[in-house]
């Protein structure tokens, strides 16, 4: 019943932007905070994140990312493809309306 804890992420190869599968959790966040920071470190204006891989999203996880898109400067976004709904659901929640970050299902 426990969890592995593990999460992988890897560039994507077609667009700019990674896949990511396993958790985010208090044991992957340092991982998951590095990816969002090259991103927000990088010159790219789309960066996608393929989350359909992902397995579990704690909140904190979800945060890290609305607080790296609300730092985005003017014309730069994150598109999120396929994310768990827990994450649609706490970014419902706590950041409706985040002009830099796009979901498609």
């Amino acid at each position: 019943m426990g969890s592995t804890g593990a999460l992988r992420v890897s560039p994507l190869a077609d667009r700019p932007g990674w896949q990511a599968a396993g958790e985010i959790s208090l044991i992957t966040r340092p991982a998951w905070e590095q990816t969002l920071h090259q991103f927000a470190m990088s010159d790219e204006e789309v960066f996608h994140l393929e989350l359909s891989a992902v397995t579990f999203v704690d909140v904190a996880g979800v945060s890290a990312l609305a607080v790296t898109a609300q730092g985005l400067p003017k014309g730069r976004r994150i598109v999120l493809e396929e994310p768990p709904a827990a994450l649609r659901r706490v970014l419902d929640m706590f950041w409706p309306d985040l002009p830099t970050l796009e979901v498609v299902a």
